[in-house]
């Protein structure tokens, strides 16, 4: 048998995704079903998988099985007035999230120099996973004065939005001051989170949102799958 025997798994697979014999969510057989049906080994199949799932043309879930990704690269478009919902909403896409935990820790010093605190002032620490159509696109950290934003986490998890909490302390519009991005391979918990393969990228995001005078509100950490998500940047002089 030919090494190269799982190229001509993949094509195939691939072929059945691109004919719409395969469709976006299905799940594939299983290894050794796979394996059957094409005379090969089970090393064969994994190396196919794998090579796909590299791509983003598959999903790997432990515990779960192997699937046709099922969304299509989302737009989201940075500038000065960066908002989630609205971003992916005008794509028709539904927008949730998952608080992971929240605290009130000591500022770092990245965190204390992009808020303008005090060394060691308290911030609260919030970690999400954020979803489109029900599948994980991002998470992260963001960080909030504690004494500006005590209860920011609480008035969120009931309003649903950065926009419309922001709006329940009074400030009713905000602007993106500052967005940094780059691109690493994911970390095994973020590839986890995201339900990636481990091998494919991910894109970091930290970005310091403001009131319109440049007072700071916030400082976010994002990780963004990178086969998920393009990102563009509104000409607006955001960035």
């Amino acid at each position: 048998m030919s090494r190269d025997k799982w190229k001509s798994i993949r094509d195939a697979i691939e072929d059945d995704i691109a004919s719409g014999r395969l469709h976006p969510g299905d799940r594939l057989p299983t290894e050794p079903q796979l394996a059957e049906q094409h005379s090969v080994g089970r090393h064969s199949v994994r190396k196919a998988i794998a090579e796909l799932a590299k791509t983003g043309k598959l999903s790997v879930e432990q515990g779960r099985g192997t699937f046709v990704e099922s969304a299509p690269t989302i737009a989201y478009a940075i500038g000065k007035r960066t908002r989630l919902r609205k971003n992916l909403h005008a794509q028709g896409i539904d927008v949730s999230g998952e608080l992971l935990g929240a605290e009130r820790i000591a500022a770092s010093g990245r965190v204390q120099h992009a808020l303008w605190l005090e060394p060691g002032a308290p911030v609260i620490e919030s970690r999400r996973i954020t979803y489109a159509d029900k599948l994980p696109i991002s998470t992260g950290r963001s960080y909030r004065s504690a004494e500006r934003f005590p209860d920011f986490v609480e008035r969120m998890e009931l309003l649903r939005s950065v926009t419309e909490t922001y709006k329940s302390y009074g400030i009713d519009d905000y602007l993106r001051g500052e967005t940094s991005i780059h691109s690493r391979l994911a970390r095994p918990e973020e590839a986890k989170i995201l339900k990636q393969h481990p091998d494919l990228p991910v894109m970091v995001i930290r970005a310091v949102d403001t009131m319109l005078d440049g007072t700071p509100l916030s400082f976010s950490e994002a990780i963004w799958s990178a086969t998920r998500v393009k990102f563009t940047f509104d000409s607006d002089g955001g960035l």
